[in-house]
This record gives C-alpha cells, structure tokens and sequence, in this order.
C-alpha cells in the first residue's frame, strides 16, 4: 500500500474536535533566573538543562534552582520572544519564567501530535508576534488556540491517531536529522582530504624557485564606484557582475575587465580571500585584480594563494586591509608551467567534488523537509466545523 493511501485510510471518515490548548494541556511557568546567572551556573554535563529564547540553555545541577520549578513531564516549551517557535524535550528542564511550557495529564492525548500541529502553525503564531516591537507572543495567545483532536468519540481510537500520526513525523525529522550528519561527515571528510593533497602538493622541496608576488603576478586595486550606480539583482542594462572585497556586491552597467584573472578581497573581515573570475566584470577599489605571468597557470597561483592564507597579513584595523605593495612582497614557488598545470589539474578535481558535495546538501535536506511539510500538512489538515459545513 503506498503511503499516501494508508494516510487516507488511516485518516478516512475521522470526525474532529476542536479544542483549545488550555484545554487539552496543563500549562507550567517556568523559574525566576537571568541570563547571567545562567550563564555563571552553566556546568557541562550538568542534568538539569535552562531554556531561555532563540538557542541559549544552561545546564545546571538540580539544586541551582528551586524544586518545584523542574519540570519532568515530557511537554512542549513556547519560546515566546523573539524568535517564535515550539521545542519538544522529555528530560527534566526549566526555562525563564517569560516563557511557558506545556505538558499533558491526560491518557488519550499525546503530546508529540499536539507539537506537530503547533509546529506546523509556527508561522500563524510569528505573525501574531511581529506586531509588536519585540516580536513576542502572550499566554492566551497559545491557550485560545484550537487544536483537532481526532476520534472525541472513541479515545482508544483518537490516541491511535495521534501516535501514527506523531510516530510517521518523528520518522521524517529523524531521517533528516541523519541524513543531515551523514553528509555533513561525508562533506568534513572531503575537506579534509583536499587540504591533506594540497598541502602535499604545494609543499616544494629541493630545486623549485621561490619569487616574489610581485614578480609574476601584476596586483591592482579595482576602481572605486559609488553606490547609487550598482544594482542588487541583474537587469536590463545592469548586467556584469561587480566584485568587492568580500565577493559579488551586485552588477553594474559597464566593466572594468574582461578576460580571466584572480580576485583578492583587500578590505573587511574577509580581505585576503581568493576567487577566480573570467569573462566580463567590474572590480571596486575593495578588491586586487590579480593578472598572472606567462610562465604561471592561473589555476595553481590560484591554488596557492588560497593556501598561503593572505588574511593573516591584514592590517590589525578596525576596517583591515591588505596592502598591494606587501602581497608583492610574499614569495611563492614556482615549479615548470607543465607541473603547475598538472598540480592545478589534481586540486580542481578534489575542488569540484568538495563543492558538488556542499551545494547538495542543502539541497538534500530541504527535499527532506518538503517531504516532512508535506505529509505534516496531508495528516495535520483536518477541516474547521465552519469548512465542513460549506
């Protein structure tokens, strides 16, 4: 049976109750505690673990706080300011007493399908937030919010429901939680495998010649261009690319250089990072223009640059910069153009699946979670009485 028709099945001819959340679960405050003093009684694999919003915790000893303020019910916690979301936890816990948690007293309600449906209206809850100057939301707000319980007749039924309901969500967030790790794993691997084969390759020893930046690779500064005149996004007339220091700032109307070079960032916090440009472009005074000799291949100097971490000679600023005049003061080797060619050949290669490897894996995981919000909207979509009846 394919999925899809077990849901309906599963899900065929159910009558639903709404109720409200203040209803259905018993609402808990949380314990009287600052962010310092979370942050002073903090102890790693400490039991006891603090909430407070976005994704600050403390772990603390079960004495830092009063007794009847840790909670040992599985529930759900309302991060209330800020950014508004739903946390599930089934460990002993607290939280800040501005924000809520609730948990379930009664047999025939099972909390993790509650979290899905609240989850799933996280959005209508951070529109209720974004009202105000500091996006919070308030105890009614969740209390008075409706949720369908399945089978209010029948509550062997209703809570069979819920746990298939529940259980198949949890089976998507897990399978994304471990895909996400195993290609994260798999992404660390590869990195490291291309900075062990770069390091070995760059790494000359015996007869290769060491030069000086500045004499085989020719640095200028790009052309300042002031702000009004770069577009955001490519448009009629705006069309070639305009680098800064940090990368792509946006496109311009006009170019500066067209042919293959390399890009040096020279200003911010990212100066000294290395990039490879060919065709038609527009460099700012924020990046050096890198033009290689005739006896360098682009692709190694590339190479190299990368690995001689140009940051390092940044000026100790509060805007650092790089110098022209002290990147052509650095020295590289210079082995035949035939070994700079086979060398640049080898790193490329361990370069694009490095790559292909990073760009999939936001692309696997966002499939994932489509998938999640799919079957999440397919069993959590249950009709109001008022769309019923129409």
């Amino acid at each position: 049976m394919s999925s899809v028709k077990f849901l309906e099945k599963l899900l065929d001819g159910v009558a639903v109750e709404w109720k409200p959340l203040g209803k259905v679960l018993v609402r808990t405050k949380g314990t009287a505690i600052t962010a310092g003093q979370m942050k002073e009684l903090h102890k790693d694999g400490a039991p006891l673990k603090i909430f407070a919003g976005g994704r600050t915790v403390a772990f603390v000893d079960f004495d830092d706080i009063p007794a009847k303020n840790v909670n040992r019910e599985q529930s759900i916690i309302v991060k209330s300011r800020g950014v508004i979301e739903f946390e599930y936890y089934d460990k002993p816990f607290s939280h800040k007493n501005e924000m809520w948690s609730y948990h379930s007293k009664n047999d025939n309600i099972h909390i993790k399908y509650v979290y899905h449906f609240l989850k799933l209206n996280e959005p209508y809850f951070q529109g209720i937030g974004s009202k105000m100057q500091m996006p919070q939301i308030a105890t009614p707000d969740t209390d008075k919010f409706e949720i369908p319980i399945p089978c209010p007749g029948n509550p062997q039924k209703s809570l069979e429901i819920q746990a298939e309901i529940a259980r198949i969500l949890d089976a998507f967030t897990e399978l994304t939680a471990e895909l996400t790790a195993e290609l994260t794993a798999e992404l660390n691997l590869r990195k490291k495998q291309y900075n062990y084969y770069r390091d070995q390759l760059l790494s000359f020893e015996g007869a290769v010649e060491w030069k000086t930046l500045g004499s085989i690779l020719t640095m200028k500064a790009g052309q300042h261009l002031s702000a009004s005149r770069i577009s955001d996004v490519a448009s009629d007339g705006f069309i070639y690319p305009c680098f800064g220091g940090n990368g792509v700032r946006g496109y311009v109307k006009e170019k500066s250089h067209s042919g293959e070079y390399l890009l040096v960032g020279r200003q911010g916090a990212l100066c000294g990072n290395v990039q490879r440009m060919k065709g038609d472009f527009y460099a700012t005074e924020h990046a050096v223009v890198v033009t290689v000799g005739e006896d360098v291949n682009v692709d190694f100097a590339f190479h190299m640059l990368t690995l001689m971490n140009l940051n390092q000679y940044a000026s100790q600023s509060a805007q650092p910069g790089l110098a022209v005049g002290k990147l052509e003061g650095l020295k590289m080797p210079v082995p035949s153009l035939a070994e700079q060619v086979r060398i640049a050949g080898i790193l490329d290669k361990f370069d694009a699946l490095t790559n292909s490897l990073t760009e999939g894996l936001p692309r696997e995981i966002e499939l994932r979670q489509k998938q999640y919000a799919y079957y999440r909207d397919l069993l959590l979509s249950f009709p109001k009485p008022e769309e019923a009846a129409a």
